[in-house]
């Protein structure tokens, strides 16, 4: 299983990091040790002062598949989910001043979170999804304001990697990510129903 995760695919968000535009999506991957396994604790980071959230529409692929054309690309995906892209900013900021890879502030064991899935086909379009800190909504988004949608992700991802059943993509996350500390409360929503509570700790 591999986690494939999109960077900077909404504007504003781009913006609030001080980041271009991109050109084509941004791809990175988490390994599947990043992925908090059921009812595993989250617990904060000890190499990280500055843990940050990212909530993000998550895919889970279906049939396995190579240099897949974007009018096929919804045949390879059938679940969906909200998750986290849990960051280390201080650490990714860091790296990226050196011109260095993200991995240590992206990739570190459980630094991935998925809600319940739901079959994407009795979820309404475009998606709305949102998330909220100890009852604070925080973010918002709305899949219609992607850059790359779902199709162009996978066609994309699979010019340069095969993707295989259970794999997920975290499809990029939109404006609003911020700072969270022990204690605090997340809880992820597609539409208004909610799909996962974690807890800082």
């Amino acid at each position: 299983m591999k986690i494939f995760c999109i960077g900077r695919n909404y504007t504003e968000h781009a913006k609030e990091l001080g980041n271009a535009v991109p050109e084509e999506p941004v791809i990175f991957i988490k390994p599947k040790t990043a992925l908090i396994q059921g009812n595993t604790p989250f617990y904060y980071p000890q190499f990280s002062n500055e843990l940050h959230y990212e909530l993000e529409l998550v895919l889970q692929i279906c049939k396995n598949g190579k240099y897949i054309a974007e009018h096929n690309a919804h045949k390879y995906y059938n679940q969906i989910t909200v998750g986290i892209d849990f960051t280390a900013r201080d650490i990714q900021n860091q790296l990226k001043q050196k011109g260095l890879p993200w991995e240590k502030a992206k990739a570190w064991d459980n630094s991935a979170f998925v809600g319940r899935w739901k079959d994407i086909s009795q979820v309404n379009q475009p998606i709305n999804f949102s998330m909220n800190l100890n009852g604070t909504q925080v973010q918002k988004g709305i899949s219609s304001d992607m850059i790359y949608s779902f199709n162009q992700i996978v066609a994309h991802i699979s010019e340069y990697f095969s993707l295989n059943i259970g794999d997920m993509i975290f499809t990029g996350t939109p404006a609003g990510v911020g700072e969270c500390v022990v204690s605090d409360v997340l809880e992820g929503f597609l539409e208004k129903e909610k799909l996962f509570t974690v807890e800082i700790k």
